[in-house]
């Protein structure tokens, strides 16, 4: 088996744990590959220099057979890009709060790499989204697994985001935005806003304004079979886009597609969690506050 291990900027506090990462794995016949921005971050702080690095160009599809992220959310977020449709099932090992996607506590790391090397896990797919349009606002990486999010800038007026579903009208926001959620997404910012906590088997998006300036819309939830168009006004001289981590300043008005991406993301899923205890863990349902 040959595992990809991909992270971002750490501080010291948690370089004991990267460590417990690489001597729990040095105990199974396993291929472990570094990617080169993680190697030029850790390579001064502990000793890595068995390991081979992944450079930039190289092509993952057909070579790694497994990614684990170190670090929270967003750096599984941001691993999304790197493996885009190769299928690769990734685990995250969360250094981070929540921890809704690398859902490893940092307590568990060596049961967790004896789960995945012995293949005791499951694959949970999870559906993307991308959007379109005739300037191409992020290239190739034009997908997110979280949601696409239309904001105003911090200091300008409220926007104007005329929505089609299918082509039919079907509402005009005025507020600060609008959030484009996936199921996975459904617990990141579009429930900060007031948004559903969408199953990640239910085939739905979600809409979730926000700040609207309109007080009777709500969110809505729809089947992501569809397509969804926005035409977007504003008096200010340009306004955001973000699909996940990734976002652009668009200074003129335009019109966007979202749709389902076309791939899933292939999330490993340890045989002892799931995504209803996830939810019990990070919501603390079931729990009586008052106790803490």
């Amino acid at each position: 088996m040959k595992i990809a291990i991909y992270g971002r900027q750490f501080n010291d506090t948690v370089l004991p744990y990267i460590q417990q990462v690489f001597d729990a794995l040095s105990q199974h016949p396993v291929e472990v590959y570094i990617h080169h921005q993680l190697y030029g971050s850790l390579k001064d702080q502990i000793n890595i220099s068995a390991y081979p690095v992944l450079e930039a160009n190289r092509e993952l599809s057909g070579f790694i057979d497994l990614v684990i992220t170190l670090g929270g959310d967003g750096t599984l977020l941001d691993m999304v890009t790197l493996i885009r449709d190769s299928g690769i099932p990734v685990i995250g090992i969360n250094f981070g709060r929540l921890g809704y996607l690398a859902s490893v506590n940092k307590n568990d790391i060596a049961a967790a790499i004896y789960a995945v090397v012995n293949k005791e896990f499951s694959i949970d797919s999870r559906e993307l989204i991308s959007i379109c349009s005739d300037a191409s606002v992020f290239g190739n990486e034009n997908f997110a697994l979280n949601d696409i999010t239309i904001h105003k800038r911090d200091d300008a007026a409220m926007i104007t985001m005329h929505a089609y579903l299918n082509g039919e009208f079907l509402n005009t926001y005025w507020g600060d935005g609008i959030i484009i959620s996936t199921a996975t997404g459904s617990t990141a910012y579009s429930l900060s806003c007031g948004g559903p906590i969408i199953l990640p088997q239910s085939d739905t998006i979600v809409v979730t304004p926000i700040s609207p300036h309109n007080l009777n819309v709500r969110p809505i939830v729809l089947p992501d079979s569809c397509t969804l168009t926005f035409e977007v006004e504003t008096r200010s001289a340009n306004y955001l886009i973000s699909c996940d981590s990734r976002t652009a300043v668009i200074d003129t008005n335009m019109k966007f597609d979202i749709r389902k991406a076309g791939f899933k993301l292939n999330l490993v899923r340890l045989n002892n969690e799931s995504y209803l205890q996830t939810l019990r863990n990070k919501l603390l349902w079931g729990l009586d506050a008052r106790n803490y």
